[in-house]
C-alpha cells in the first residue's frame, strides 16, 4: 500500500516537465550532482572535524566551543546547498530513486543523523563549560560523535551505490528486497 502510494507519486513527479528537463539536460543534471558532492565534502569535512575534536583525535589544544562556533556556519551553508541539490537530484529521477534500496536506506539514515545531531548539539551546549578545554569530551558526547561519523559514512556509501542497480525492481529479487526497494506488482519498468 505505502510502496504503491510512493511509486504513484514518483511516476506523477517524473511526468512533470521540469523533471524531464532536469534529467535530460546536457549540463544541468551534472552541475547539480557535482554541486551536491562538493557541498557534501565541505559540510561533512567540517562535521567530521568537530566530531574528531570531541573524540580527542583532532586539535585537542583548541577549545571545543571555538571549533564548533567557527565551523558551524560553513557547515550549515554546505548542508543547506546539499539538501537543495539532493532534492533536485531526486526530482530529476524520482521513480528510479524511490525504487532503490540504497536511496531508501540513505533517507532513513538521514533522519537518524538529524536526530543524532539534535541530541548531540543539545548535550554539547548544556555541558560544554565543564569540559571545553579537555582533550576529549564526556562519554555521552563522544558516543554522539562516533555515531555521527559512522552514520554519515554509511550515508555517503549508500549515496554512491544509488547509481548501481543490484537491487532494482527490474530484476527478480527476494520478497524482502522487493518490499524494501518499493517494487510494485504490475508496474512499468523504468
Amino acid at each position: 500500500m505505502l510502496n504503491e502510494l510512493v511509486y504513484n507519486f514518483a511516476v506523477w513527479l517524473d511526468d512533470t516537465r521540469w523533471s524531464a528537463m532536469l534529467h535530460e539536460s546536457y549540463y544541468m543534471y551534472n552541475w547539480v550532482e557535482s554541486t551536491h558532492v562538493l557541498t557534501l565534502m565541505v559540510s561533512l569535512g567540517m562535521l567530521f572535524l568537530i566530531d574528531l575534536r570531541m573524540l580527542g583525535y583532532a586539535l585537542p589544544d583548541v577549545p571545543a566551543s571555538k571549533i564548533a562556533e567557527r565551523l558551524s556556519i560553513p557547515m550549515l551553508v554546505g548542508f543547506t546547498i546539499m539538501f537543495i541539490t539532493g532534492i533536485s537530484l531526486f526530482y530529476a529521477v524520482p521513480v528510479r530513486s524511490v525504487q532503490s534500496v540504497w536511496f531508501r536506506t540513505k533517507m532513513v539514515l538521514l533522519v537518524v543523523c538529524a536526530v543524532n545531531a539534535y541530541l548531540f548539539h543539545n548535550r554539547m551546549n548544556e555541558s560544554v563549560s565543564s569540559w571545553d578545554n579537555d582533550a576529549r569530551a564526556p562519554s555521552r558526547i563522544r558516543l554522539g560523535a562516533g555515531l555521527s561519523l559512522g552514520f554519515w559514512t554509511i550515508v555517503v556509501i549508500c549515496g554512491r551505490f544509488i547509481a548501481y542497480d543490484w537491487f532494482d525492481c527490474d530484476y527478480e529479487q527476494s520478497a524482502f528486497i522487493e518490499f524494501f526497494a518499493g517494487c510494485v506488482d504490475g508496474q512499468e519498468r523504468f
